[in-house]
């Protein structure tokens, strides 16, 4: 499981879904949680939270142009490369934290994926989990 610390920046729900707003640093971030009953009470702006997030919910691109629907884009470097048969775990380096993605071994290949490389770690929101401090007493409870 991927983890960055973060900052809660925004809260926007309607219809029990939410939209929480985060800031990693300088870069923003979003989570989707659905059937939240209060998230701006749980989540209030300035509180500190963990984005967390697993290795195969992470795509990657490698000079991505253009518009995209998904929320979160982390520009990473590659730091290593464990190729198996069908899948390969890239490691990621993003500003301090260390990234993980878990893509097919087609995917890398095609890719052309190395150590060094430039590319941006792509996350839909309704992926990302917030894990505040009870959340880390409980077991790290899912509050999507």
């Amino acid at each position: 499981m991927n983890r960055l610390p973060a900052t809660v920046s925004g809260v926007t729900a309607t219809d029990g879904i939410a939209l929480i707003d985060v800031r990693v640093g300088e870069f923003g971030c979003t989570a989707m949680l659905v059937g939240e009953p209060a998230p701006a009470d749980r989540y209030p702006v300035g509180r500190p939270v963990t984005l967390a997030f697993k290795e195969l919910e992470v795509s990657l691109a490698k000079r991505l142009s253009g518009e995209i629907s998904l929320r979160n884009r982390l520009p990473c470097r590659v730091t290593a490369l464990h190729e198996g048969a069908l899948l390969t775990r890239v490691d990621l380096v993003f500003g301090q934290h260390p990234l993980s993605a878990l893509i097919t071994s087609r995917s890398a290949r095609q890719l052309t994926l190395a150590p060094g490389d430039a590319v941006e770690a792509l996350i839909k929101a309704n992926e990302m989990t917030l894990l505040g401090d009870d959340d880390h007493a409980e077991g790290d409870a899912d509050v999507r």
